[in-house]
């Protein structure tokens, strides 16, 4: 496998506060296809890393960005971050801001022999599954298959709500939900999978047995083994069957 960290230059970047990326892919039989793999709210961190490492150890090219770039470094909620800040830096990020930072990731990738950009795919947990929806319906000519794990604000009253993208995406949508999460409650799912129906888009919503939100984190309180691995299942199967064509 072959790592690196690179600082990328985005819209919003400066010299002092570029996008930091873990960039990780195996290191023959490429190129491979790009997954851009979001963190969750509590910041980046090994964690984070490992589960990029995982997936591209399966043949993909992945990039992992630091996306509280705007206002820290870094932040970590579990080494030395606080819930307060981590909700201050969640909430100042936007769905277009992402969209924009995608941009910079992609563009990093035409220009590295590795990776292809042919077809990508996209996958958020909690603060970060609604980017990767939102990014499918904003770029349908390059988000082949977009994957959200206990995602939060998939539907809102907002005018960028996620769901109001689906019509707009060419990829493959899946969504998994965990039983209990109160920032993903079975309201939202349901209206979530009604309007993914509504739009004629290709994909599932599907409920995780006995899970509360975060459960496919090996290192937060929530974790369900079955669970986490059952969803690394369906990531690969979802990436396996769109972005390897």
């Amino acid at each position: 496998m072959i790592e690196s960290t690179v600082d990328l230059r985005t819209a919003d970047s400066t010299d002092d506060t570029p996008m930091v990326t873990f960039v990780v892919h195996p290191e023959e039989q490429g190129p491979h296809p790009l997954v851009i793999f979001f963190m969750d709210a509590p910041g980046m961190r090994e964690e984070i890393r490992d589960m990029a490492r995982r997936l591209a150890s399966s043949g993909y090219y992945v990039m992992a960005p630091q996306l509280y770039y705007r206002e820290v470094e870094h932040f970590n909620l579990f080494d030395g971050g606080t819930r307060d800040r981590m909700f201050e830096l969640m909430s100042n990020l936007s769905n277009d801001m992402v969209v924009s930072d995608a941009k910079s990731l992609i563009e990093y990738a035409e220009a590295d022999d590795a990776a292809t950009t042919h077809r990508i795919g996209t996958v958020g947990y909690c603060m970060s599954g609604p980017f990767a929806v939102y990014l499918a319906g904003q770029m349908p000519d390059r988000i082949s298959a977009a994957a959200s794990f206990h995602g939060v604000a998939l539907v809102t009253d907002a005018a960028d709500s996620p769901h109001l993208q689906l019509a707009n995406a060419a990829g493959e949508v899946y969504v998994g939900a965990a039983e209990v999460d109160s920032y993903a409650p079975p309201e939202m799912i349901d209206g979530f999978e009604a309007a993914r129906k509504a739009a004629g888009c290709a994909g599932r919503t599907e409920w995780y047995p006995g899970t509360e939100h975060g459960f496919a984190f090996a290192e937060r309180p929530a974790y369900v083994r079955d669970a986490s691995e059952r969803h690394w299942e369906r990531m690969h199967d979802l990436f396996r069957r769109n972005l390897h064509t």
